[in-house]
């Protein structure tokens, strides 16, 4: 009830005291080491966040800093200050081990282009064609021979056509 006259007479009715300390007071009194204003950080969100990129020489260097951690903690230290988790040493320690700098350059992600000559298509639709021609000829080839035995067999003589007295 005694706050509730003390914040009436302010002109606060109703309101309700911070339970966090201000910047500028602090347990150990006036003597603190911290700054009085502390900077908010940017609450703008990016619209279209950005994948991180690591150029060769980067991962090399990350690489170099991580092999020479021997204390304990040291690895970790590294990942966290460079932002980055473990299976990514790993990725780039077996990039390293299968060639060297050309595992490590920048690969454009998804499905590889493949370089197609402009002639190779019109390769294949040829030998497709070829195919098809062929069988049409083996077919009508057969045809022509049980036409020629089944007038042998019925005793038709087959008129022989020359080739200038084709219509």
């Amino acid at each position: 009830m005694n706050a509730d006259k003390k914040y009436a007479s302010r002109g606060l009715e109703g309101a309700r005291r911070a339970t966090a300390m201000p910047v500028d007071e602090s347990p150990q009194g006036p003597a603190s080491p911290r700054p009085a204003v502390i900077a908010r950080p940017d609450p703008e969100v990016v619209a279209t966040p950005t994948r991180r990129r690591f150029t060769a020489e980067n991962k090399l260097r990350i690489l170099k800093l991580a092999d020479a951690c021997t204390a304990v903690g040291s690895l970790g230290a590294l990942l966290r200050a460079e932002g980055l988790y473990a299976s990514n040493l790993t990725t780039w320690r077996r990039q390293r081990t299968d060639g060297v700098l050309s595992a490590l350059t920048p690969q454009k992600r998804g499905r590889k282009a493949s370089a197609r000559h402009p002639l190779r298509t019109e390769n294949e639709t040829l030998r497709k064609e070829n195919a098809r021609l062929s069988t049409r000829l083996k077919q009508a080839e057969l045809i022509i021979d049980v036409q020629k035995k089944v007038s042998e067999i019925l005793g038709i003589p087959l008129e022989t056509i020359e080739e200038g007295e084709r219509t």
